[in-house]
């Protein structure tokens, strides 16, 4: 493994959040940090930090699996179009674990212990349980009893070693924030950027923890205890109000030293919406407009699905005059896919931005596409010309369009990408930290003509949900469903859909009230603007949400909660829970109709299972990164499972997705 650094090493830099402030000199001497000098308190918002950022390129990746998004790079479409998945994936969350999180989780403990900072032991316990469960779910098996020790080659554990660890470390941070600090000790609050130093509610997010960690046990007959769920429910969040999530904010221009990326920003936002590359798929973008087959639109998809300005005119002073909103369609990848099979898989474009009339020419051959293509373009109401096979179209000066003379592309407007812009990323000096709305060149910035409003979990300033109530409603309601229980199941999934509306309108009135809602050129976003509770309640009472325990399937269940949780992990591990869609697990059905393999699937190698009850049909894993344990750690890696390096290891089950301890040891021979 990669020798580990300390991220005390950056924290020299100077972020300027006023709320920070105290934790800006992290050292006793700061012209020479080391571990043993650097405060406690100084150490776990970086701490806190870091882990965003694994969590974050960890929850973008497995959105890609799950279907939230889509990607026209290679690396991403692998995930979201052929399944064809690439080690390409694997490397930053381990390294960004190890690294920068990890080795200061074990520094954070030892020098606590000497304090008397219980309170602080207790935090390095929860990143532990955080971390290596993440790394669980992705890797299967990996360093963890040896990891963090120095060793330079540590031995791996198998999966039930790190889950039954990880549990471990839950329970010793519950009792560990029941105790009263030492004499001395500095209170939590000096050093916690996501609770603000609350005890109940770090104890309540530890009970969260043990609850989400135990559903992922739910095809082990032996493991399984519905009821030892709901206690911890019962412990955990009662409401958004004890929500544990990582704030996000636009005021710095400071980088991380690792990757460059911003350190005060969402982590989701550093992947899923820092550049042009991502967009929300069309599975996702159906259950935000017509959940199961309703024909309804969630209030929460113009919040969650991003636009751009089109139709616009430019005044005199080449400034906005009129527009109208062009909200994104999804790209298709698993059904007929037609947009991507005659351009290829990575093939939608970025929009760019006329600052004076453009004329693109397109050659057609065929007469069918060239008839398509000019109604296509009458029905937009745009000026054009034709000679033979070719068709001339202007542009005029203030519209999105697409750079491109290939027919197929100059429709990929309909495909707004994900980007916010971040004080730190913005090439756009002017742009103040109330606008993160992405602008293809200053041309267009300075015109007020918006490429993307963004979408609401990945914004520079979104928060980074780490436990949330509407995630612990939707767990109860799982668990009651499967014990039988319709009435408790009903309410706990009416109090989820309820719940993340709730958190949803709390932070669009939040960012409406910082004024981030109107850009410079005094534009009116209603993306960044609360959603009308008329339409809500309409919502909760249309064919979109069950309206009787009578009606309730687990696929009304986890469909809701795949929107609520969007960009998250947990998206990737429900599914895998049930199988994706094959419908062989109870008697539940089809939980994700429609996920399935699309006509771009190239990922034989890697997926080697026959048919959707094969477990190995599905994306189960990622491979360690090559370099790191594969190359430099194989003797190790191989001995504990000799297929780590196989193609497809992908398909391989880990621990806790397997039903029995001998299926899952079955595939270490």
């Amino acid at each position: 493994m990669k020798k580990i650094t300390y991220i005390i090493l950056s924290c020299v830099l100077v972020i300027s959040l006023a709320s920070c402030k105290k934790w800006l000199d992290v050292n006793t001497d700061p012209d020479n940090p080391n571990n043993q000098s650097v405060l406690i308190q100084n150490r776990v918002p970086w701490i806190e930090h870091f882990y965003q950022y694994t969590a974050g390129v960890t929850n973008y990746r497995t959105a890609l699996q799950a279907g939230v998004y889509y990607s026209n790079t290679g690396a991403g479409n692998s995930f979201s179009t052929t399944w064809q998945c690439s080690s390409a994936n694997s490397t930053t969350p381990y390294q960004t674990w190890f690294i920068e999180v990890s080795s200061n989780v074990v520094d954070l403990y030892n020098s606590a212990q000497k304090k008397g900072a219980y309170h602080y032991m207790a935090v390095a316990d929860v990143f532990h349980a955080l971390g290596y469960m993440e790394m669980l779910d992705l890797y299967g098996e990996m360093p963890y009893t040896q990891a963090g020790t120095g060793n330079p080659s540590p031995v791996p554990d198998d999966g039930k070693t790190i889950y039954n660890g990880c549990m471990a470390k839950l329970n010793e941070a519950i009792s560990l924030f029941n105790k009263t600090q030492e004499v001395g000790a500095p209170p939590l609050s000096a050093g916690d950027l996501w609770n603000g130093g609350d005890v109940s509610k770090w104890i309540k997010l530890c009970w969260g923890l043990k609850a989400r960690y135990m559903l992922k046990l739910s095809k082990k007959a032996d493991l399984f205890n519905a009821d030892s769920i709901l206690y911890c429910l019962s412990q955990g969040p009662q409401s958004n109000a004890d929500n544990t999530v990582g704030p996000g904010f636009n005021n710095s221009t400071v980088t991380d030293y690792l990757y460059g990326d911003p350190v005060v920003t969402n982590g989701n936002f550093d992947y899923a919406a820092y550049g042009s590359s991502i967009r929300i798929s069309q599975y996702y973008y159906n259950l935000l407009t017509n959940m199961n087959g309703s024909g309804v639109v969630d209030p929460r998809m113009t919040k969650i699905v991003p636009a751009s300005m089109s139709n616009v005119q430019l005044n005199g002073s080449g400034q906005v005059s009129s527009y109208t909103w062009n909200r994104s369609i999804g790209v298709d990848s698993y059904n007929a896919a037609t947009r991507l099979l005659a351009g290829g898989g990575t093939s939608i474009q970025t929009a760019s931005y006329a600052a004076t009339e453009v004329s693109k020419t397109y050659t057609i051959s065929d007469a069918t596409a060239l008839a398509n293509f000019i109604a296509a373009q009458v029905a937009a109401g745009r000026s054009y010309t034709t000679s033979g096979n070719t068709v001339t179209i202007t542009y005029p000066a203030g519209s999105i369009y697409i750079n491109s003379s290939n027919y197929i592309y100059a429709g990929d407007t309909v495909y707004v990408n994900m980007r916010s812009s971040a004080q730190a990323t913005t090439n756009l000096p002017t742009q103040p930290a109330n606008d993160v709305n992405w602008y293809p060149s200053l041309d267009a910035y300075n015109s007020g003509v918006i490429g993307s409003t963004g979408s609401f979990q990945v914004r520079p300033v979104s928060d980074q949900e780490i436990l949330t109530y509407h995630e612990m409603c939707f767990i109860k309601a799982e668990v009651e469903m499967r014990k039988g229980d319709a009435a408790d199941a009903y309410t706990a999934y009416i109090a989820g859909i309820r719940a993340h509306f709730d958190l949803m309108q709390a932070k669009l009135a939040e960012w409406q009230g910082a004024g981030f809602d109107k850009n410079a050129a005094g534009i009116t976003i209603p993306d960044m603007e609360p959603m009308n509770q008329n339409d809500i309640n309409a919502y909760l009472t249309s064919k979109a949400v069950s309206q009787s325990p009578g009606t309730l399937t687990m696929a009304d269940i986890m469909l809701q909660k795949y929107v609520a949780m969007g960009c998250s992990l947990e998206n990737w591990n429900d599914m895998r829970r049930f199988d994706f869609s094959a419908g062989d697990i109870g008697n539940f059905g089809v939980v994700y109709p429609g996920y399935q393999r699309g006509p771009l699937f190239t990922g034989q190698a890697q997926l080697t299972g026959g048919s959707p009850n094969d477990p190995r049909y599905w994306m189960r894993r990622w491979m360690l990164p090559p370099t790191y344990e594969i190359n430099y750690n194989s003797i190790h890696t191989l001995a504990l499972n000799p297929h780590a390096a196989d193609p497809n290891i992908w398909s391989m089950p880990v621990w806790w997705d397997c039903a029995t301890d001998a299926q899952y040891y079955g595939y270490l021979k």
